[in-house]
């Protein structure tokens, strides 16, 4: 006996849930650029220097005058004036027998006492030997200035003053270039004793980095 299949129920269609549209991010908000910091206020102008006053004729001739007279630091170059038996002791390096030797010394005031002139013979190293030198006051720089020329080159020396000089030392630092071509500095020092005598010392520094003494030249009146 055939068997009636029950019918089937259609199904039901089912119609797929639509999603939501995702909504977009917000973009994300530019930061804010940093304000530029102020320029600091401009500094005032600075005023506007003036030139110095012109001298009149009278004022440049009585700065003149004042420049020119020789005045307490040349009296000082009187003790030194006249004629002296001289004896230099010379080293050559710390470490090295020192060199005696003798000679003459004429000292005289020219050009109106404004430079102590002095002119010395004798001998060095058992060899002739003369020099030449000048010692004035700079009234303008306020120093003791020099120089020196002798038969043992064909440079200068020159000095100038240091320090606070009085009537017993003047202090100077003197350079000359030796025959190397190399430039050498020493210390002076002027003392003056009494009316009757006076020295002068150079001293420079060894190669060990230590100062000493390479000359004094004692002064006797002769």
């Amino acid at each position: 006996m055939a068997v009636k299949k029950k019918a089937s129920r259609p199904k039901a269609k089912v119609t797929p849930k639509t999603t939501a549209k995702a909504k977009p991010k917000p973009k994300p908000k530019p930061k804010p650029k940093p304000k530029p910091k102020a320029k600091a206020k401009a500094t005032a102008k600075a005023a506007p220097t003036r030139a110095p006053k012109a001298m009149s004729e009278a004022e440049m001739m009585a700065q003149w005058q004042a420049a020119a007279t020789p005045s307490a630091g040349h009296a000082r170059l009187m003790s030194m004036v006249g004629s002296w038996r001289a004896t230099t002791t010379f080293t050559m390096a710390p470490d090295a027998p020192a060199q005696v030797s003798s000679g003459t010394s004429v000292h005289r005031l020219v050009l109106g006492g404004r430079y102590l002139e002095q002119i010395y013979k004798g001998t060095a190293m058992g060899m002739p030997f003369e020099g030449i030198g000048y010692t004035g006051y700079d009234n303008v720089q306020k120093r003791y200035v020099g120089t020196w020329m002798d038969t043992f080159g064909t440079g200068l020396m020159t000095s100038i003053g240091t320090g606070n000089p009085t009537d017993e030392r003047i202090d100077c630092v003197a350079e000359a270039v030796e025959p190397s071509g190399l430039k050498r500095v020493f210390e002076t020092i002027v003392r003056i004793r009494n009316h009757g005598a006076h020295s002068y010392e150079m001293w420079t520094t060894g190669p060990n980095g230590k100062k000493y003494r390479t000359m004094i030249v004692e002064y006797e009146r002769a």
